[in-house]
C-alpha cells in the first residue's frame, strides 16, 4: 500500500484555512510524477490530481471538494489522505489506458472501457497505429462520449456526435495547458468540408470497430445502435497534393543545415518522417542499395529501393559513423524527434513561396507522384511504399500515371484552333454623314 504523505500546510482543515484565496495550486510531490493540488477559493478549496505523461506533458484532473466546510465522506468531499487516495487511482487509470489496457472491471461498461478494452486488443494482435488511434480517441471520442454506457447509446446521439465532428473546425496542435488552436474552417468549401468529414468518417470507424468488439466479447447485448449509423459519402477520394520539379529546386534551397539532408532523403525513398528518424547507419545496404525499415506500419519488415542519386546522400552521411548511430541527425546531434519536423517545414515552406505551406507527408506523396507520372506499374509503387496491396496506390496516384484511355483521346482527337495565330478585331466603318 502507497505510503501516506504527510504535508503541514494541507493536511489539516485549519491549516488549509489559514492559506491565501488564489487561482493557482498549492501542489505536494506525493510520488514521482504525481502532485496533489488544492486549489483555494473563499468558499472553500478543491482537490486536483497532476501526473506526467510519458510524452513529459502534464495531465490535470479535479478529483473532489476539501473538507473545509463539511465533513469527509470519502467520495466527494474528501480529506487529504484521502484525495491522496484518489489522485493514486485517478493515475493509475491514466496510465492503463495510455499502455492501452483496460480499466477494472467495477462499474458499469462505459464507451471509455470499450475503447480501453478495443486498444488492449489491437496491440495484442500486433497492432502499430496504437498511440495514434488513443490519440484520435482522447480528442474526439471521450470528450463526449468516455462516460456513456453503452447500452445507453442511441442511434440518435451517436448521429449528432458524428455531424458535430464533420462541422467543427481542426483542431492544431497546442502547448500543454494552452488555449485551444483550432485552423480557420469555411463550410461552403467543398474541400474543407470533405476533409471534415472524411475525417468524422475515420473516428467513426474507431468507434465502431471498439464497440463492435465489446458486442462480440458479449460486454453488450446488442449492436443496433452504431450499426445504423452510415459513414458520409464519397469523401474519401483525396486531392494528392505533391511537389512539381521547380517546387522541389526551391523547396530544397530554402532547407537549411540538417533538415536539408531529412527532406532530400524523404523525396528519394517516399519514407514515413517516423522511419525517417528510425533508420540507423547499419540498415543501409550499399551491395544492394537498400534501406531495412525494421519498425513498418504494417507490423513487417520491408525493404526501399534506393534510386541512384540516394547513396551518394547517404554515403556522405554515414562517413565515419558505428552502425548504432542513426541515419539522420539534427544539427546539435541528436536524432530527430516526434514534431521536431513541423517548425523546419513552414520555414522551408515560406522561403520556398511555397503556399499554402505542405506537411512532410507530401514529400512521401512527391515520390510516388513522380513514380506513376513515369509509367511505374502501381504494383511497384505499392511495394516502395509499403502498401499491403494496391488498392491504396491506385487510390492516390493512379490518376497521374499514363493510361491507354488519355493517350488514345490526344493522339485522335484534332485541334480546334490554328496556333500562332493572331486574332485582331474587325473595326467597322464610320458611317457616311449626309450633307
Amino acid at each position: 500500500m502507497a505510503r501516506t504523505v504527510r504535508e503541514q500546510a494541507l493536511g489539516s482543515r485549519s491549516a488549509r484555512l489559514r492559506l491565501s484565496v488564489q487561482t493557482k495550486p498549492y501542489w505536494r510531490v506525493i510520488e514521482q510524477g504525481l502532485h496533489l493540488g488544492y486549489r483555494r477559493r473563499a468558499t472553500g478549496g478543491t482537490w486536483i490530481a497532476r501526473r506526467r505523461d510519458e510524452h513529459g506533458i502534464y495531465r490535470e484532473t479535479k478529483i473532489g471538494l476539501a473538507d473545509d466546510l463539511q465533513d469527509a465522506n470519502g467520495d466527494g468531499i474528501l480529506d487529504f489522505s484521502q484525495a491522496q487516495r484518489a489522485a493514486r487511482a485517478w493515475c493509475t487509470n491514466q496510465q492503463r489506458l495510455a499502455s492501452g489496457l483496460a480499466l477494472p472491471s467495477s462499474g458499469p461498461y462505459t464507451v471509455a472501457r470499450a475503447m480501453a478494452d478495443y486498444l488492449q486488443d489491437y496491440r495484442r494482435r500486433g497492432g502499430k497505429a496504437c498511440d495514434g488511434i488513443a490519440s484520435v480517441v482522447r480528442q474526439n471520442i471521450l470528450p463526449e462520449l468516455g462516460d456513456v454506457r453503452v447500452v445507453k447509446l442511441t442511434t440518435r446521439r451517436l448521429l449528432d456526435w458524428h455531424c458535430a465532428i464533420a462541422e467543427r473546425p481542426r483542431r492544431w496542435r497546442s502547448r500543454p495547458g494552452a488555449k485551444a488552436n483550432f485552423a480557420a474552417f469555411d463550410n461552403k468549401n467543398p474541400e474543407a468540408v470533405r476533409r471534415r468529414r472524411a475525417t468524422a468518417n475515420r473516428v467513426l470507424t474507431y468507434l465502431r470497430a471498439a464497440l463492435n468488439h465489446a458486442w462480440r466479447s458479449g460486454a453488450v447485448p446488442s449492436d443496433d445502435a452504431w450499426r445504423r449509423v452510415k459513414p458520409f459519402k464519397s469523401v474519401d477520394a483525396p486531392l494528392v497534393r505533391y511537389l512539381s520539379r521547380d517546387e522541389i529546386t526551391r523547396f530544397l534551397n530554402g532547407s537549411q543545415a540538417a533538415f536539408r539532408d531529412l527532406v532530400q532523403l524523404a523525396l528519394l525513398t517516399g519514407c514515413r518522417y517516423g522511419e525517417l528518424c528510425r533508420f540507423k547507419v547499419a540498415d543501409y545496404n550499399p551491395d544492394v542499395s537498400t534501406l531495412t525499415i525494421r519498425e513498418a506500419k504494417s507490423g513487417q519488415v520491408r525493404h526501399v529501393t534506393l534510386t541512384e542519386e540516394a547513396p551518394e546522400l547517404i554515403e556522405r552521411l554515414i562517413a565515419g559513423r558505428s552502425p548504432d548511430d542513426p541515419l539522420l541527425r539534427r544539427g546539435d546531434g541528436r536524432s530527430w524527434k516526434r514534431a521536431e519536423q513541423l517548425r523546419p517545414m513552414r520555414g522551408a515552406c515560406a522561403r520556398a513561396s511555397i503556399a499554402p505551406a505542405v506537411g512532410f507527408h507530401v514529400l512521401r506523396h512527391t515520390h510516388a507522384s513522380i513514380l506513376a507520372m513515369r509509367g511505374v506499374p502501381m504494383a511497384v509503387i505499392a511495394r516502395q511504399l509499403g502498401h499491403a496491396d494496391t488498392r491504396m496506390t491506385e487510390r492516390h496516384y493512379a490518376h497521374l500515371a499514363p493510361n491507354y484511355v488519355a493517350d488514345t483521346i490526344r493522339a485522335n482527337f484534332p485541334r480546334l484552333t490554328t496556333p500562332d495565330v493572331k486574332v485582331f478585331p474587325i473595326r467597322r466603318a464610320p458611317r457616311s454623314q449626309s450633307l
